[in-house]
């Protein structure tokens, strides 16, 4: 119980400080509102201070996470030795995150700023590669791997010792040397590779999050329903602890707050991106790269803090998997051809405007000469041009909901 309270203060405080870092980029956007000017899937103008102002309020609660988690750890006396070393891992771990989030945003910033859109996907940053041409959406997806590794190194050191120590009795109570060598070798493979599931985990959920920021609120509707799932799996398995031959939990926290690991860890990304959900949904802001690369990669850091060995196997290939099965196919036409997702996907949303057929002049002797040339197509990072003016909308949450019955008859 006194988990699952931590866990919606630090949602809280996440969600109050995504707001507030909202509020005052919006006020003063660094180099100017156009630098941070996109058009939207509709043609109209939206900002991308979401996803930093997301970030910010992630990290943030991560941090104040951490240094309370040491602060209680260092007062902790000799009778509480094993509380003490609890939240100084928790304390550990929540500074993974932050790292996680922090790495994915800058180098999500970077491809918000100066990429050109023209390149897009894994086929096509790295066909560029191979060709001799560096495109910053590259820079990312290596900044993005050297981010995850990093933080899965960081933050494994904090479950890395307890898996020591178990180790370490096991040595002393052996007492034979070759086993002991052989202990400490099958524990060095098993470090290196949680380490490497973590880092795909978080590189991929950066990735995969951000190939969904196609249409207002899709992104940040995966990121609750991941979060969620994440949240599910930790509770259901008990936590990434060390197990016994049936593949229960040993050594864990009795109290069951290793069953309240996956929620602690979801808390601050869900929580700030869902303060920024009516914004996202009223089309008047959305994550871009810099949001959705951070809050994908601290789901990512999440499920690496929360979820055993399997657990993280199966995760990273289902990553793996819709990542490969993204460059064939198009998640939104998927989504409009399945009516339970595009129920949920337009969930929220303003309906899509219908359009008028086009008129034809009665003096026109063809149809077709009548029929304006098809305008480009706005894509999501398309930067806005000089001059060009349109008006902004707004959306209720719950307008989903509330069609006039004519509205609902077209």
């Amino acid at each position: 119980m006194r988990r699952a309270a931590g866990a919606v203060a630090v949602g809280a405080v996440a969600a109050v400080t995504a707001r507030a870092a909202y509020a005052g980029l919006r006020r003063r956007p660094p180099a100017g509102d156009k630098t941070w000017t996109r058009t939207n899937h509709r043609g109209e103008l939206v900002t991308l201070l979401e996803g930093p102002a997301a970030s910010v309020g992630a990290i943030a609660a991560e941090l104040i996470c951490a240094a309370v988690a040491a602060k209680a750890a260092g007062r902790a006396t000799d009778s509480q030795t094993q509380g003490a070393t609890e939240r100084s891992r928790g304390s550990r771990s929540s500074r993974g995150m932050a790292l996680a989030g922090a790495g994915a945003l800058a180098f999500g910033l970077i491809d918000d700023l100066a990429g050109s859109g023209k390149r897009r996907g894994l086929r096509g940053h790295l066909g560029a590669l191979a060709h001799g041409e560096v495109t910053t959406g590259t820079v990312k997806l290596g900044g993005l791997a050297a981010t995850g590794f990093a933080a899965a190194v960081f933050g494994h050191a904090a479950s890395g010792h307890a898996a020591s120590g178990h180790a370490a009795s096991g040595h002393a109570a052996s007492g034979h040397a070759a086993s002991g060598h052989a202990a400490s070798g099958h524990a060095a493979s098993g470090h290196a590779t949680d380490v490497m599931i973590n880092a795909g985990l978080i590189a991929g959920g950066a990735n995969l999050l951000n190939l969904f920021d196609l249409r207002p609120g899709r992104a940040i509707k995966v990121a609750v329903l991941s979060g969620c799932l994440i949240a599910a799996g930790g509770a259901v398995t008990g936590g990434p602890g060390p197990r016994a031959s049936n593949g229960r939990p040993v050594g864990g926290d009795r109290s069951g707050g290793g069953r309240a690991a996956g929620l602690v860890a979801v808390a601050a990304p869900l929580g700030a991106s869902l303060a920024l959900l009516p914004e996202d949904l009223g089309e008047r802001a959305m994550l871009g790269d810099a949001g959705a690369n951070a809050l994908g990669a601290m789901l990512g850091a999440a499920a690496a803090r929360s979820l055993p060995r399997p657990a993280r196997i199966g995760l990273l290939a289902g990553i793996v998997a819709l990542t490969v099965v993204s460059e064939k196919v198009s998640f939104t036409s998927v989504i409009e051809r399945t009516p339970p997702l595009r129920r949920l996907d337009m969930l929220g949303r303003r309906p899509t405007a219908l359009s008028a057929p086009p008129a034809i002049d009665a003096v026109t002797d063809s149809p077709e000469a009548a029929i304006e040339p098809p305008r480009q197509r706005m894509g999501r990072h398309r930067r806005v041009e000089p001059g060009v003016g349109r008006v902004r909308s707004a959306a209720r949450f719950f307008e989903f909901f509330y069609k006039t019955p004519a509205r609902q008859k077209q």
